[in-house]
This record gives structure tokens, C-alpha cells and sequence, in this order.
């Protein structure tokens, strides 16, 4: 893994921040608890598969975070049970 340069790295996380912002409180949480907790430390690969989980669609979301369905992709199955897993 190459080193990462901090301006770009700030200023991805500025727009992820904004991202992360997805009209329901309980999901802005989750999504910027792990953006605070895991992102800066993450994997590429960890990186890219919250980008994916950005991608989806809030009622989807909510179904997976509050345990009522779970991803069909086993990367996404396994982030969403960390974001759950992280301390509030």
C-alpha cells in the first residue's frame, strides 16, 4: 500500500462527511462513526466497499442496520456488522 497524501486524504474525508449525510439521523450516525472510527486506519479494500455501501439506498440500509435483511455480498455484510459492532 502506498503512502497517502494528507491533503487529499482531508479532503476526501470532507466529502465523505457530506456523503454520509443520508436524511436519517440513525444512518448519518452510523455512517459517520465509522468515517471517524475505521476510515482513517482502513484498508483499501475496507475503503472501497464503504463506498459501495455509500452507493446504496437509504431504505436498504436501514433494513440491513436494523437487522431486518442482510447484504447479499459478503464484503458488505461483514462492514455492516463492524459499523454495529463500533462503541457510539
Amino acid at each position: 500500500m502506498e503512502a497517502r497524501d494528507p491533503e487529499r486524504e482531508a479532503a476526501e474525508l470532507r466529502r465523505l462527511r457530506w456523503r454520509c449525510r443520508r436524511g436519517m439521523r440513525e444512518l448519518d450516525q452510523l455512517m459517520l462513526r465509522y468515517l471517524d472510527a475505521r476510515w482513517p486506519s482502513a484498508s483499501d479494500e475496507e475503503r472501497a466497499v464503504f463506498l459501495q455501501l455509500l452507493d446504496t439506498e437509504d431504505d436498504k440500509l436501514w433494513r440491513w442496520f436494523m437487522g431486518r435483511e442482510r447484504p447479499e455480498d459478503a464484503s458488505l455484510d461483514g462492514l455492516v456488522a463492524r459499523i454495529l459492532d463500533l462503541p457510539p
